[in-house]
């Protein structure tokens, strides 16, 4: 008899088939056919890369089995099976498998910043509207260049969306099918990418919305994305995402934390605010890095936001003095430290995966200045849908 061991699977009653999981795993191990997204057990190597970038927890599920689920079996799933009794066989090498994926998964939920909530007064969103089987399209009005550099191609893309509904709120994404096919003959699944346009359109009341998009030497889908011309047609799936998203109570106060195209999300809700509120009491506050004043995307806009919307902080790691955004976190230590005792305070965080740690060590030292723990201080906000990362 073999002894029992932990599968990985995916529950099909809360994946909304955005195929990040499937994009993300390097062993090759996931796939899925037009109802159900699957984990091949044979393949799956416990690598945890598919967990952060699922947006729904649906990837973080487990059965102790003698014998594993067939691919055949999964895709029939319409819910999850029971843990079935194993009578203990085994046990202790499911124990020990146990911990080692327990200790896995905590380090894939904390560099994603664990299981996030969406804000108490958010708005309900809508989410797979239009599934990989059946995506929509949308043709391009526009597509501008946001940098004056080179080496750091990155544009702001505009899709019109016709007279097709598609409701999206600010901190959503959409998936983008590249044309073609893989090397395996199969077509391309889609790429994820943050709406930078508030709901009501990147035009007020128009139905289209915006992307940022930095091209990437080998990356199919931005080369893809960063050249087409207005005219052109795009396959999109979602909208995903429902807890990455902005509070609808005036007073909540916003600390957004960014680099690069992780701006996406800030610009939406910087726009949302602007819209809704006005530009005279925003409670916002933004530290955003890049290389230089040329590779940052939105520089112009940005300085005509009211201050008194957008407190801005604009860091750079190669103009003159080097710094990134942690180290002006540390600069302005007061005025962090006064937002994370603050329980209106929202924190979010986008951008290269790169960056968290360097926030997490600014936030730890500045909430030990008023005596405070933050890991605690974390937990309690994330708790309260007050704590987001979405890093790449």
């Amino acid at each position: 008899m073999n002894l029992p061991f932990k599968q990985h699977l995916i529950d099909p009653e809360i994946c909304i088939r955005c195929h990040s999981c499937e994009m993300a795993c390097t062993a090759d191990a996931i796939e899925h056919d037009d109802t159900n997204v699957v984990v091949n057990a044979d393949l799956c190597n416990y690598c945890m890369d598919c967990i952060p970038v699922c947006p729904t927890g649906s990837i973080d599920e487990w059965r102790v089995v003698a014998e594993p689920y067939s691919l055949a079996a999964q895709y029939g799933f319409e819910e999850l099976p029971e843990q079935e009794d194993l009578a203990g066989a085994g046990a202790d090498n499911v124990e020990a498998l146990d911990e080692a994926v327990a200790a896995l998964l905590a380090e894939a939920h904390q560099g994603a910043g664990g299981a996030s909530k969406p804000p108490a007064s958010a708005d309900r969103p809508t989410v797979n509207m239009y599934p990989l089987a059946k995506p929509t399209s949308a043709t391009v009005q526009g597509n501008y260049s946001l940098t004056d550099d080179p080496t750091h191609d990155v544009r702001h893309l505009i899709l019109d969306l016709g007279g097709v509904p598609f409701p999206i709120m600010e901190g959503q994404t959409i998936g983008i099918i590249p044309p073609g096919t893989d090397d395996k003959g199969k077509a391309h699944l889609p790429r994820l990418y943050s709406v930078s346009s508030p709901r009501d359109g990147e035009r007020p009341n128009f139905n289209n919305l915006s992307l940022t998009v930095k091209r990437e030497e080998h990356g199919l889908c931005s080369n893809f994305l960063c050249d087409l011309e207005k005219g052109d047609e795009v396959q999109v799936t979602g909208p995903f995402g429902a807890t990455f998203l902005i509070p609808s109570d005036p007073d909540a106060r916003l600390l957004m934390i960014c680099t690069g195209t992780g701006a996406a999300p800030m610009r939406a809700f910087t726009m949302r605010r602007q819209r809704s509120i006005g530009g005279t009491s925003g409670g916002m506050t933004i530290f955003f890095g890049a290389r230089t004043p040329k590779s940052l995307p939105y520089f112009g806009p940005l300085s005509k936001v009211p201050k008194t919307l957008l407190d801005q902080h604009l860091v750079y790691s190669r103009d003159g003095k080097k710094e990134y955004v942690q180290d002006r976190l540390l600069v302005e230590e007061e005025k962090i430290a006064e937002l994370l005792v603050d329980p209106n305070t929202h924190i979010y965080i986008c951008g290269l995966r790169g960056m968290e740690d360097g926030v997490e060590r600014a936030f730890t030292t500045i909430a030990e200045s008023i005596g405070e723990q933050w890991i605690a201080m974390r937990d309690v906000m994330r708790q309260e849908g007050r704590y987001h990362v979405e890093t790449y």
